[in-house]
């Protein structure tokens, strides 16, 4: 009876310590897959709101600094007493005004759509929640500006531009063609620094983050919901809006 009973005892004490190891490597489980959940949100969360810091930055940078050369030239252009290079200043600040222009008028994204949402810094102090979901569209939006940023059409559109100055400078200015030429090379170089420099690291996490949480979806075509367009020709300007 007592080696029965001691018996007994040893299966209940075996069974017990099974089914509790059992509860908490599951608990455990559970907790762990919550953890990396959470850590999934915010890593989102604080990759779509440093997208947007980056995309801030070179937006205004660009913007100052065609802001700044157009007040530059403009003032070389009143005060110099030179005709050539009165022409060449004024020539030059009108297409860095078009391009400070150019960036007012194709912002980041959906001027009410962006206004929500907070900075990194803003972010970071607790005050200002940011859902899945919002980061998620965020990313969307800055995605599709950025794609549209490096598109064939803002390097035609660019190059129309360069090509209209340089063309001023030959047969408006009445210069050589080389001085037309250096004229088209300058600005091309500009305006394809200005594009080459603009963030595209949206895109990669905007398609990072749909291969991890919705691959069944395939990518969402990543199209701005409106688009400005400047164009610059011998004797005229046109502004062009696409939806």
């Amino acid at each position: 009876m007592n080696r029965t009973f001691s018996g007994s005892v040893t299966v209940t004490i075996f069974l017990s310590v099974t089914i509790l190891t059992q509860t908490f490597s599951l608990h455990a489980q559970g907790v762990g897959t919550d953890s990396v959940r959470a850590e999934s949100i915010r890593d989102i969360q604080m990759t779509s709101l440093q997208d947007k810091q980056n995309a801030q930055i070179w937006w205004y940078g660009w913007l100052a600094g065609y802001s700044a050369a157009t007040a530059g030239q403009a003032i070389v252009a009143v005060s110099t007493e030179s005709l050539t290079t009165r022409q060449d200043m004024v020539l030059g600040a009108g297409t860095t005004f078009l391009g400070a222009l150019g960036q007012l008028i194709t912002p980041l994204g959906p001027r009410d759509a962006l206004k929500g949402y907070p900075s990194l810094k803003q972010y970071m102090s607790g005050d200002h929640p940011v859902s899945p979901e919002e980061a998620m569209e965020l990313l969307k939006i800055l995605a599709a500006r950025e794609k549209a940023g490096r598109s064939w059409k803002t390097h035609a559109i660019a190059g129309a531009v360069n090509l209209s100055s340089g063309l001023i400078t030959w047969l408006g200015f009445k210069r050589t063609v080389w001085d037309g030429l250096a004229n088209f090379a300058l600005n091309t170089a500009v305006t394809e620094a200005q594009i080459w420099t603009q963030p595209t690291r949206a895109i990669k996490d905007y398609e990072r983050y749909l291969r991890e949480y919705h691959p069944g979806e395939g990518m969402i075509p990543l199209k701005p919901e409106s688009e400005w367009t400047v164009c610059v020709y011998p004797g005229g300007l046109a502004v062009k809006f696409d939806f």
